[in-house]
Parts: C-alpha cells; structure tokens; sequence
C-alpha cells in the first residue's frame, strides 16, 4: 500500500522538468566552457538564445534563492501568531498592510513567488499573498529607489509606479477574495500542501526542517525558472526590437509596444528602470510607467514562475485584470502628462 504510491514520483519529476532543467545545465556548460564553439558551430540565433536564456537565469537566480529562504524563515523560524497579531483583523485594511510588507524585502518578482507560497503555507489566504505577490516587487526599496535615480522624484513616473502598484495589488487582493472558493485557484498539490502544514505541529528539528523545505522549495521552483527563461530568450530572438521601437511615438500604440516589450524580456523589477530609461527619448512617459507596472507582475518568466501554485484560469484572470489596470494608466498618462 505505501511503496506503490511513492514509485512515480521520481519518474514524473526526471521525465518533466527534470530533464529540462539538466538539457540548460548542458547548454550553460558548453556556453561557459567552451565560448568558442559559438563562432566555430553554433547559429547567431542559437548564440542569441543561449544568450538571453542565460543571463536572464543569471539575473533571476539570487533573488529566487533569496526568496526561498525568506519563505523558509517565515514559515519556520518565526513563531506562529507574530505576523498575525500585527496586522490588522478586518480583510481590506489587512490587505492594504500586507501590500506594504514588500517594502521589508530587497526581492523581486522572482523571490516573491516561493515567499508568497510560505505566507500561505502558514496560513494566510490566496487573497492575501496574491496581495503580496502583486505589490512587493514594486515596492520594495531597491525597486524604489533604482526608479528614482533613472527618472528622479520630480517627474510622475516614480509617484505612478508606487501608487499604481499598490492600487492594482489590492485591486486584484479584492477580486481574489470576492471568490467563492479562493482555494479553488490553486494547483491541488499546493492546496492540499497548505492544508497539511497550517495543521501540523511545530517541527522538533528546526533546521532538518529548513533544509527539507529548501530542497523541496528549489526542486519546485528552478526548473520553472528555466523553463520561462528559455520562453523569454525565444520570444526576444523571434520579435525584432526595432518593430516596438519604431511606434514609440503614438499615444495609444506605445502603450501596447513597451507593455509587450516588458512581458517578453522579464527584467528583474530591481534594474529595469534603467533599461526603460533608454526608450525614455523615444516613448512617452505613460508608455514608460506602463512597461515599469506590468513587468514584474506579468512576463513568461513570472507566469511559468506562478504556474507552479495557481491555476491557469486564475493566470489568466491575474494577466487580463493587470493589463487592463496598467494601460488604463498608461493611455491617461500619456493625454495628462
């Protein structure tokens, strides 16, 4: 009875992501150790891919790392009721706190995904890390402050970026709660996780602990990493960038060019101010807000990323809900501004 269920496990996880994960070590491999390869045998589209794929694994990898031990010390090592008792009780104000907690970690999009999955796995509701999940990449201090040093504190775009993140998580926080059944959106084998860990006693060994979660957390998180780098490495080779740049100028159109732009390059939130600075000449300043608001929510890093909790109708409703908030900003941006 007991060995039957455990044999597919190891089977399904070197049949799926697995061997994903090891055919881009292969690729990092011969990229680092053998850079000459690249002119000897390899396509400038293959060098491209390879590329992007890798740097944008590079980028991404600390602050995954980071998160999940952030997520670890939540769930593990801070005693139960201290988060619970300095928040407030009623649902909105709640929500509204937990928005603002991302300003306490120097993590991007990348590591708010497993820190979210610890919020929920010690018990707080999908509405509430959905809240955080949406929020803390846009307003945590690197973020903040990487904004205000390309465009300063003088112009809109910083004060938009804060406060439009800050609407827009709390605005989707509300859609989630206002679910009949929030627990509904996420994967079972997250759902059912959540469920055993809220009702489990204490661990005993709190470090064997930690080392069980970091590997469970790591096995669950890096191939989804991998996989949406090499989505955002395909999709920057195949979509000239000179196609979006080229309609910067149009109110409505720029809008829609840097918001697609800022889906398929996933930038870290931590440093994409100073690549939208770069278009800041050439596209209009809603345009520009636009492409700092949707990137650390919705790109097919972030998405591949939220694809190991949620479903894929909740992705969907996240996607449709963000982007029409952040064009809805963008387009007003650019008639007021």
């Amino acid at each position: 009875m007991t060995s039957a269920p455990t044999r597919p496990a190891p089977s399904r996880t070197l049949t799926g992501p697995g061997l994903v994960l090891g055919a881009v070590v292969v690729l990092l491999g011969v990229r680092v150790v053998s850079p000459s390869v690249g002119t000897a045998g390899l396509p400038d589209v293959v060098q491209d891919f390879l590329t992007l794929a890798i740097s944008v694994v590079v980028e991404s990898l600390p602050f995954v790392v980071l998160g999940i031990v952030l997520s670890i010390i939540v769930e593990v090592w801070v005693p139960a009721g201290v988060l619970e008792r300095i928040l407030p009780e009623r649902p909105v104000p709640r929500r509204a706190v937990i928005s603002l907690i991302g300003m306490l970690f120097p993590v991007c999009e990348c590591g708010n995904v497993p820190l979210a999955r610890g919020l929920m796995m010690r018990g707080f509701t999908p509405a509430e890390a959905v809240t955080f999940l949406v929020a803390a990449p846009i307003l945590n201090p690197l973020v903040i402050i990487s904004t205000a040093q390309a465009f300063g504190w003088s112009g809109w775009i910083l004060v938009v970026r804060i406060v439009g993140g800050f609407v827009l998580a709390n605005l989707v926080g509300w859609i989630v709660a206002a679910h009949r059944r929030p627990a509904e959106l996420l994967l079972p084998a997250f759902e059912a996780r959540c469920r055993a860990a809220i009702g489990a006693p204490p661990s005993r060994n709190r470090w064997r602990e930690s080392a069980s979660q970091f590997g469970g957390e790591t096995a669950t998180m890096m191939p989804a990493l991998f996989v949406g780098a090499g989505l955002a490495a395909a999709i920057q080779v195949a979509v000239p960038r000179s196609t979006l740049v080229s309609i910067g100028a149009n109110p409505v159109l720029s809008v829609a060019a840097m918001m697609l732009l800022a889906m398929t390059i996933s930038l870290c939130s931590n440093v994409d101010a100073f690549f939208a600075l770069s278009f800041a000449s050439t596209f209009l300043p809603g345009s520009i807000t636009a492409f700092l608001l949707i990137g650390p929510i919705i790109d097919v890093k972030m998405i591949a990323l939220l694809r190991t909790t949620f479903r894929a109708r909740f992705l969907v409703l996240l996607a449709v809900v963000c982007i029409l908030f952040t064009a809805a900003v963008g387009l007003v941006m650019n008639v007021l501004v």
